[in-house]
């Protein structure tokens, strides 16, 4: 399945972060696989979202000119995403596609909602801690999920036809 967006629809029409976008401008295991769980996790159910790393963001806004990834590195990130996202509960792998933005080398990576909810993830993914909580996305933040939340992530999951 491809990814059902464009980068340069993404990035030309969604200047700000919000509920279904996340920018990131490089590789940090830690905050992005929160934003991955969250997006899987879709409390909104609005079809999950996206990650966007090699986009730097200030106050939710694109910094422009987007100076990307080393396209040497973005191998090396796909590896490390599927990697850490064996550490998701269930199991959850997102899509990514490697793509070229205005030259500079991006990673985009779609992840809709999952069929699986709710995930859990770790709270520190790079540590050996196995303390794991839910993440959800509300407006352009990823927080933990309250216990209100995960009560409404289990009841979501239970009543999908």
């Amino acid at each position: 399945m491809s990814i059902p967006i464009t980068i340069d629809k993404l990035l030309n029409e969604n200047i700000v972060e919000w509920a279904r976008i996340e920018f990131k401008e490089g590789w940090n295991p830690d905050t992005t696989l929160k934003t991955i769980s969250a997006f899987a996790n879709d409390i909104d159910n609005w079809g999950g979202g996206y990650v966007v790393i090699g986009v730097k963001e200030e106050n939710g806004k694109i910094v422009r000119p987007v100076k990307g990834l080393n396209v040497d590195s973005i191998d090396h990130i796909q590896k490390e995403l599927l990697r850490y996202c064996n550490y998701l509960k269930p199991k959850y792998i997102p899509q990514s596609e490697p793509v070229e933005y205005e030259g500079a080398h991006l990673l985009l990576v779609w992840c809709p909602g999952g069929y699986d909810r709710p995930y859990q993830c770790p709270k520190k993914p790079t540590s050996n801690n196995p303390e794991k909580t839910y993440y959800i996305r509300r407006l352009a933040s990823t927080i933990e999920a309250t216990d209100l939340d995960v009560k409404e992530l289990i009841s979501l999951t239970h009543n999908v036809p």
